[in-house]
């Protein structure tokens, strides 16, 4: 497998992000890891080998990047509106750093990924894709959170004005914007969740985005798991397996 690390200074965050590329070709996906978690950590877990046979056929790109999760939803120290701001300064990161990286490496310069990732890298991706669904073709979601007055996250209805456009089951529930509709329902959206140990919230958050998209047309994969089926890396290699299987076999 074609394995590659970049390093550079980030002007939008202020230090250096490094990040890893599995693959020659294919789709590519810009995967973010879980909470607080770091670039190599999809290979350490052993996704990138579970899926092993997409990337080495061709048929998907991974570009695992960095979080700073730590500086910012889960900088409890800091109130709300300063999460907040470090969080929009990784959004312009992603946007104006990855993703002209990525159409570099693709040799495609309208070219548009999938987001991908799990618990926290879930709400990433699912954040990432609905709010910039004209940079991302679409995203892949498993276990995640969608709205930030969870516990996980220190925060409760008082401070969501200050969250309010980067807690998607917020922003999504009031969302009017034919504009926007039109190219949700263009796109490709799976978002699944278990129903076993540890994916209580993220079940009833899966369920709340489920309704969200079929009350506004949205054609979207929600995938819900059984009950044997826990917040843990063996089920979501399985998942990921799925999905690829389905969306590229």
């Amino acid at each position: 497998m074609h394995i590659e690390e970049h390093v550079w200074h980030s002007n939008h965050l202020g230090r250096e992000m490094t990040l890893k590329v599995y693959g020659h070709w294919g789709i590519p996906f810009v995967v973010f890891p879980c909470s607080r978690g770091r670039y190599f950590d999809y290979e350490g877990m052993g996704m990138v080998g579970a899926i092993a046979s997409f990337i080495d056929n061709g048929q998907i790109k991974l570009f695992c990047v960095d979080s700073v999760d730590a500086e910012s939803w889960y900088n409890y120290s800091v109130p709300p509106d300063q999460r907040n701001a470090r969080h929009e300064q990784y959004d312009r990161y992603i946007v104006d750093e990855i993703v002209p990286f990525v159409r570099n490496q693709c040799h495609q310069a309208d070219i548009r990924p999938m987001t991908n990732g799990y618990s926290m890298g879930a709400y990433h991706a699912v954040n990432f894709f609905f709010k910039h669904p004209d940079v991302f073709t679409g995203t892949i979601a498993c276990s995640g959170l969608y709205r930030l007055d969870r516990s996980e996250f220190g925060l409760g209805p008082a401070d969501m004005p200050a969250v309010y456009f980067n807690s998607p089951l917020s922003y999504l529930s009031n969302l009017g914007d034919e504009g926007y509709l039109d190219q949700y329902r263009q796109r490709t959206i799976v978002v699944s969740a278990g129903q076993g140990a540890w994916d209580e919230e993220a079940l009833d958050d899966t369920r709340t985005l489920e309704a969200i998209c079929r009350d506004r047309s949205i054609p979207a994969w929600i995938d819900i798991w059984g009950h044997d089926v826990n917040h843990d890396w063996p089920w979501w290699f399985k998942q990921m397996n799925h999905f690829l299987g389905h969306l590229y076999g």
